[in-house]
């Protein structure tokens, strides 16, 4: 099912804005700069490497994202690392299952997570294809 970026951009503003720790009391974005925020700066790269990818294994996701949105973040150092990243203020990579699940939810796609057993609800991903736990 094909959705307009701002529908598909409204749909995962609507699941992760709500669980984010940015989020204030009053449910505003709490960041000094909401336009800094990497997922929406960036959602329409991240909804290409999203849909780009047709697979239940969320690392080859995490894969698509390094190589299409990462790479082009003004956060990411040119070695790959990325201070933002390792300091878990990356919405983007901090909400990643939830951003894909929506995403893949909305174009009719289903993401089967039972083989996501190893990841832990909260678990980071780090610089490079690995997820730290």
């Amino acid at each position: 099912m094909d959705r307009p970026l701002s529908e598909l951009e409204a749909i995962v503003r609507n699941r992760i804005c709500k669980v984010c720790t940015e989020r204030t009391v009053d449910g505003a974005c709490g960041l000094d700069e909401p336009s800094s925020c990497a997922l929406f700066r960036l959602f329409p790269e991240v909804a290409k490497a999203i849909q780009s990818v047709s697979s239940d294994d969320i690392h080859q996701y995490i894969d698509a994202i390094r190589a299409n949105v990462c790479s082009v973040c003004r956060d990411q150092a040119p070695d790959g690392s990325c201070e933002t990243r390792q300091m878990v203020r990356c919405a983007l990579d901090s909400y990643l299952l939830l951003v894909v699940d929506a995403i893949e939810e909305a174009t009719g796609k289903t993401f089967d997570k039972s083989n996501l057993g190893s990841l832990s609800a909260g678990s980071v991903i780090q610089p490079g294809p690995q997820i730290q736990f």
